[in-house]
């Protein structure tokens, strides 16, 4: 289960003071040349001769990878101030440390998101970054270096006074989450486990808006949210300067519940560029990138410790 799926879970989740704490990181200057040395979180990007050579002859002559992605989508992608088009997240972030191992740039444009694979199709951009599930059905026309697991998560109050660990900690407690989700899904299916195991059901509050089952949390009116994870780690980590919220990190779901890869699409036209995608993230998975770019936006637990292709099994 991706983020996608719900999509407006994680966009009402920011705020304009989150976005005002990122805009102050100074991480998010405009995309660098090709072949410029990257800095990113901190960590200088060194290009890799051997990774760019992997590139196709197209890629390399235009010194840019064209890349679609559907903004606002925290944290995954975001503007760096409203009404600008300057952009940020961690599929930027990642992005652009991609871009600085193999030597170009990730030039990222905006698109509607159940246009991305349509356009990757017609040759309008070579690849797409943008939370996007990998699944069978999008391996037919495109292909997928996976850099992340995806699922639901826990949000609790600061200092998580009910000791929530796991979702069996949620029987017999009332529980927010937003109406016509997965995460309602999850939470109903997960009725049968508490009766299994003796303890009351879970007393779903349902919410038409995830900025409204986060006041109830806010409240004391619930002992936790269940949403995607990637949301829960971001308003964790931003709202009220990470003092308002924690994220339960259950550690036999790391990248969530019911968790799905998330893949960057990339043309089947160019294989060549799929191949030096998955070596350069694992480059930096290896020394350390991948990590400090998810610990950014709260949420290294969904990063995924080996760069696969075409993961999805359904």
């Amino acid at each position: 289960m991706n983020a996608r799926v719900t999509r407006g879970l994680a966009a009402a989740a920011v705020t304009t003071t989150a976005l005002a704490v990122l805009a102050a990181c100074g991480d998010t200057d405009p995309a660098p040349a090709a072949g410029a040395t990257v800095t990113v979180d901190g960590v200088r990007i060194k290009k890799d001769p051997a990774l760019h050579a992997m590139l196709p002859d197209a890629i390399k002559k235009a010194g840019k990878v064209r890349v679609a992605t559907d903004v606002p989508y925290p944290p995954f992608e975001m503007f760096v101030k409203e009404g600008e088009s300057a952009l940020t997240g961690l599929d930027y972030d990642l992005g652009q440390a991609l871009g600085g191992r193999l030597g170009v740039t990730f030039a990222y444009t905006p698109q509607k998101f159940d246009g991305i694979v349509p356009a990757i199709q017609a040759g309008k951009f070579d690849a797409a970054m943008s939370a996007i599930t990998d699944n069978k059905e999008r391996q037919q026309v495109v292909d997928f270096v996976d850099y992340s697991q995806s699922g639901s998560g826990i949000l609790v109050g600061d200092g998580n006074p009910d000791k929530i660990a796991d979702l069996d900690d949620l029987c017999g407690k009332k529980v927010a989450v937003q109406a016509a989700t997965n995460q309602l899904d999850l939470l109903k299916t997960h009725q049968a486990a508490c009766a299994k195991a003796g303890k009351g059901s879970v007393r779903i509050q349902t919410f038409p808006k995830d900025s409204d089952a986060q006041l109830a949390l806010r409240s004391g009116k619930v002992a936790a949210q269940v949403l995607t994870k990637p949301a829960a780690g971001w308003v964790a980590k931003t709202a009220d300067a990470g003092k308002a919220f924690d994220l339960v990190e259950d550690p036999a779901a790391p990248g969530g519940y019911n968790a799905s890869p998330n893949g960057i699409a990339v043309s089947k036209r160019l294989p060549e560029l799929t191949d030096a995608i998955q070596k350069a993230l694992q480059s930096l998975i290896d020394d350390g990138t991948v990590t400090k770019i998810y610990t950014k936006y709260g949420v290294a637990s969904i990063a995924v410790q080996k760069a696969t292709r075409n993961a999805a099994v359904d």
